[in-house]
């Protein structure tokens, strides 16, 4: 975006408001910019990672080494490395600077989330499937996991949970699994979800539970952390979504966490659908969050001061899954559950080509151009070459941007992924496509050779009678069961993994 020729007034917005286009390279299971938004992270369903570049919308490497869908992408503090984590049991650990994995470290179970220390990049949490959190460390090159707890701070529990019979309130404590593991903007603290609703924040030197809240009493499947570290959003499975001031937290209050206020600020929900949101996020400065629908193809904007919604963003007619806000601009983007694309919505950023000069004039119709006396008059050809000279000498950036509006010094920009030549070619199916709101493209023959495949390999009947099922269950219960059906070859049936509801 030249922003010399953009819209003061537009660029004042602060929420999308249009469908802009989408992208489509391969199912995207999950999406996520950069810190500094130049760069969109997609991880697909096949396990591939790929990276598109925010101006133009074009490759910028494609990533091989996972065998399942990708779940989570992290990026690091400066850009320069990115952790993905997948189905497959693996995490990977990719370098930038070439496309190569730096480290792959394996688990015994799948992994659901995993996110990189703001500031080591050899540090980072993840969430396994039915296992207890992890902290793994790969500054060496023996791998050192440290196992995190996922029971609750007891001292620290309502009066409602201490009314519980101890011994029920301990059991049912003991079945609860950490669905989300994010670290605070300082990298000091973990925190983390579980599907009974408690929020742990942990210490990530001494890997102690310092304090516990209980904000719901169902699952959490999603929480999100703005860019400030003050503000937090939780994704339930009550239909609710919540909002939660992070306290700054001392050491007086790690000695004593009884004077911590960890309270919800404001709830989110559709009173009149009851619907359930399959993600949500929070914008840079904390004022607003997005969520998308389960079974619905909008897209929610609420702001955060009072609580009241601002936006219905209408989409696609598919449901969306994951949501990201754009670090520096009024830009969602989301994924479809269905074809994987990746949806974009903006703001309508109409250019003022009157910048160019001060006389620049637009006209709505064609005007016949009247030239001034003087202007073909002959002039001194010295006089001319003179200043063409003067042209010449001067220093022309052609590499040179101008900053964009955000919170970002100037340490955060000292690195920048160097474009490869030599990115690999790709098929025919998978060429990027850039759709705008009006020329959507048609798929109905590639849909038809895979339905042809289906009938061929003898699945067509329980793949349509799974789909029917996994209709029916929450969002993150479906991603895997969705990626466990498109892995199943022949006739064997996919066994699903469910998650207590409460």
């Amino acid at each position: 975006m030249n922003l010399s020729l953009a819209d003061p007034f537009s660029l004042s917005q602060d929420y999308p408001e249009v469908f802009s286009h989408s992208l489509h390279y391969g199912h995207s299971s999950c999406v996520i910019f950069n810190r500094r938004g130049d760069l969109l992270a997609s991880g697909r369903h096949d396990g591939t990672v790929v990276l598109f570049d925010v101006e133009t919308g074009g490759l910028a490497r494609i990533m091989r080494g996972h065998t399942r869908s990708v779940q989570s992408i992290s990026w690091s503090h400066d850009g320069r490395y990115l952790l993905s984590s997948s189905l497959d049991c693996k995490c990977i650990l990719w370098d930038l600077e070439d496309g190569s994995r730096k480290r792959i470290i394996r688990f015994e179970a799948a992994v659901y989330y995993a996110e990189l220390h703001p500031f080591n990049h050899n540090l980072f949490a993840a969430a396994i499937h039915e296992d207890h959190p992890w902290l793994v460390d790969i500054s060496t090159p023996k791998t050192n996991r440290i196992k995190l707890s996922t029971l609750p701070r007891k001292s620290t529990t309502t009066s409602e949970d201490e009314a519980a019979p101890p011994s029920k309130s301990a059991a049912s404590d003991a079945k609860a699994l950490t669905l989300i593991t994010l670290f605070d903007s300082m990298g000091q603290y973990i925190i983390t979800a579980t599907t009974r609703g408690w929020v742990n924040i942990i210490h990530t030197a001494t890997q102690t539970t310092i304090f516990s809240s209980r904000v719901t009493k169902s699952a959490i499947v999603t929480a999100r952390l703005s860019m400030s570290g003050r503000s937090l959003i939780f994704n339930s499975r009550d239909r609710i979504l919540r909002t939660v001031h992070m306290p700054a937290l001392t050491d007086e209050d790690i000695e004593d966490p009884s004077g911590i206020l960890f309270e919800v600020e404001h709830t989110y929900q559709d009173l009149v659908n009851r619907l359930y949101w399959n993600h949500c996020d929070i914008s840079p400065t904390g004022e607003y969050i997005c969520a998308s629908t389960y079974m619905n193809h909008d897209v929610y904007i609420w702001e955060t001061n009072k609580g009241s919604l601002v936006k219905i963003l209408e989409g696609p007619k598919e449901e969306l899954g994951f949501v990201d806000w754009h670090p520096t601009r009024p830009m969602i983007v989301a994924s479809g559950l269905e074809t994987g694309r990746i949806y974009i919505w903006a703001t309508n950023n109409p250019q003022r080509w009157s910048a160019l000069a001060p006389d620049f004039q637009e006209v709505e119709e064609n005007v016949e151009y009247i030239e001034k006396e003087d202007e073909f008059d002959y002039k001194d050809r010295a006089e001319m070459t003179k200043a063409r000279l003067d042209r010449e000498d001067e220093e022309v950036d052609l590499i040179g941007m101008d900053d964009a509006p955000g919170n970002f010094r100037e340490e955060e920009k000292s690195w920048t992924m160097p474009v490869l030549l030599d990115i690999e070619e790709s098929s025919e199916d998978d060429d990027v496509k850039i759709v705008g709101p009006t020329a959507a493209t048609s798929q109905k023959k590639k849909k038809a050779g895979a339905a042809a495949a289906e009938k061929k390999d003898g699945i067509d009947c329980p793949t349509k009678f799974f789909e029917s099922i996994i209709l029916t269950m929450p969002f993150i219960e479906r991603q895997y069961a969705i990626n466990q059906l498109k892995d199943t070859s022949e006739k064997k049936h996919p066994v699903f993994h469910h998650l207590s509801s409460d």
